[in-house]
């Protein structure tokens, strides 16, 4: 017997009546109308139906009952609340130490926590925050701690911890930390075991898309950006200056997620507005996966088809037992740089190139600022790749890496850089008429500093030329330019 209780029910339910009281309003009650409202209620009866899950549901209800002495009025509210994507769940927060924030900060850097039957990292993670930042950008940033284990002993114990040991930074409002109490979490037990996985382990991951859902919901107003961080994770040194330098690259083109690491939900960094829609998304769909699966799907849902990831990485897992279990957990971002971060400024510029170009590995891939890059067939001597800056610019420092760890060979074994002025030309195909040769790129690299103390002039351009025919193809993985004090115009 299917129970009307169930929440799912009853807002497919809401739904199909919605639909049936659309076409009342319809002149025409063809019975090809009729028909299609008849298909869409089978369809969500079926949903149901199929593999004996309304009978599980009736007694999974029946044992939450007993069991947790469920508040069937509450939790159907919760699923009511989510069809409001926009606003913030309704869900009280304990601050367990600091305040709340006087003035919205730039970023927000959120972790949630649980006790670990070994190991612990979450102080040497808020170490890591603060230390790796200047003083300046500790006036930007404000980083929020959820204590989301339901031992009140251990919760009471880690604030204590976090108190004594970061006092000054919850005075000057830079910390918070706060907890869920339990009464406000979905059903944990007895959920649905996709993926074949142990009911502990879905306990366990459904519990995490909680957590998070909840951490994302209390930091929507609190800052411009926010990025998710675990409790296991060193930081590379000023790292909120890189973080900064890539969203200002980014302006005027649409993203949902940034990533500046590889690993799981580790710097993963979003716009606070997507932050209500992204903590609704976790909870309808606690149950049903991972939260790093789910967060794929959401940036595919808002339209974001590619990953955006920067290289070299700024955030580093440093834990060795996991959160779940004390099981072993090795894994290690080897894109991490934990030395300072120094992201080129890639200004504006035209990309152009005589080389013949394989697929879609098109010349301005090389110059991005994600993990992407060029890629052309076997060059010949005279072969050229040519930058076009839209204004004259002064150079500090210059950078080109060929080939890639899986493609070796595919270096420019034999090529130059040189810098250019005085362009002449169409806009497509512009080239500087003056070229002063830098030098010879190294095992397939090209590196060199106080460029604006060699070049006089003010660069138009800037030319790889390949001195040399090769039988082997060639990547530019990237090219990367930094620049000094911008010339009079």
């Amino acid at each position: 017997m299917l129970s009307l209780e169930t929440p799912y029910v009853l807002l497919h339910m809401r739904l199909a009546l919605k639909y049936l009281d659309k076409m009342r309003c319809l002149r025409k009650r063809s019975a090809v109308s009729f028909l299609g409202v008849l298909v869409i209620c089978l369809l969500f009866m079926n949903l149901y139906i199929e593999d004996g899950y309304v009978l599980e549901g009736d007694k999974q209800l029946i044992r939450e009952a007993a069991t947790h002495q469920l508040n069937s009025e509450r939790y159907v509210h919760t699923f009511k609340d989510l069809s409001n994507f926009s606003g913030s769940i309704n869900v009280s927060y304990r601050y367990l130490a600091g305040t709340p924030l006087p003035r919205k900060r730039y970023l927000t850097i959120g972790l949630s926590s649980v006790k670990r039957k070994k190991g612990n990292y979450l102080l040497e993670t808020i170490k890591s925050i603060f230390e790796q930042s200047s003083y300046e950008e500790l006036k930007e940033i404000a980083v929020v701690v959820q204590l989301a284990d339901f031992d009140s002993s251990w919760c009471e114990g880690m604030v204590q911890d976090i108190s004594q040991k970061f006092a000054h930074h919850i005075i000057a409002g830079r910390l918070i930390v706060i907890h869920v109490p339990e009464e406000y979490y979905p059903v944990l037990d007895g959920l649905k075991r996709n993926y074949n996985d142990p009911e502990d382990r879905v306990k366990f991951r459904s519990k995490q898309n909680v957590d998070y859902a909840f951490l994302l919901n209390f930091c929507a107003n609190l800052s411009d950006y926010y990025v998710m961080l675990e409790d296991d994770v060193r930081c590379s040194k000023n790292f909120l200056t890189a973080v900064k330098k890539v969203i200002t690259s980014r302006e005027g083109s649409y993203w949902v997620t940034l990533e500046f690491s590889k690993l799981g939900y580790i710097g993963k960094l979003y716009h606070t507005h997507d932050l209500p829609r992204l903590a609704h998304f976790l909870l309808m769909f606690y149950q049903e996966m991972p939260c790093d699966w789910l967060l794929i799907h959401f940036r595919g849902l808002l339209a974001q088809k590619e990953v955006i990831r920067f290289k070299p990485s700024l955030f580093q897992h440093m834990g060795y037992y996991s959160s779940y279990k004390g099981a072993e957990n090795k894994l290690k971002d080897d894109d991490f740089e934990e030395d300072s971060f120094d992201i080129p400024d890639n200004p504006p510029a035209n990309l152009h190139t005589n080389m013949n170009v394989f697929e879609n590995y098109e010349a301005s891939k090389a110059y991005s600022s994600i993990d992407e890059y060029f890629w052309g067939k076997a060059p010949s001597t005279g072969d050229f790749f040519v930058i076009v800056f839209e204004k004259p610019i002064k150079i500090s420092k210059i950078k080109v890496v060929t080939g890639t760890e899986d493609r070796q060979n595919d270096i420019l074994h034999h090529g130059a850089l040189e810098v250019g002025e005085k362009i002449v030309g169409s806009k497509k195909g512009r080239q500087c008429t003056t070229y002063l040769r830098l030098g010879e790129f190294k095992n397939g690299n090209f590196e060199m500093t106080d460029v604006e103390h060699k070049v006089l002039f003010d660069i138009n351009c800037m030319r790889i030329l390949v001195t040399k025919s090769q039988k082997e193809w060639l990547i530019i993985r990237s090219i990367s330019i930094w620049t000094s004090q911008a010339p009079n115009q």
